[in-house]
């Protein structure tokens, strides 16, 4: 949303997404997302999941994944 100068509100209203959930996507304290609401942003933003999210693993001994919007 920052690259392309898109407001959230703009964005929620666009897609159904709430404000919340793309809050928290933008300001990287999303802790899930729903596919539905990736695929939504994917077609409004005409990209690929790659391109809006990114994988953050903590170590090597943790299987934990964080994910992270990419800005």
């Amino acid at each position: 949303m920052g690259e392309k100068r898109v407001r959230i509100i703009d964005v929620a209203r666009a897609t159904g997404v709430s404000r919340n959930m793309l809050s928290s996507l933008y300001y990287d304290r999303a802790r899930r997302i729903d596919l539905n609401d990736a695929a939504k942003l994917c077609e409004y933003f005409n990209c690929s999941i790659g391109e809006i999210l990114e994988a953050e693993h903590e170590d090597a001994t943790s299987s934990s994944v964080n994910l992270r919007s990419r800005r």
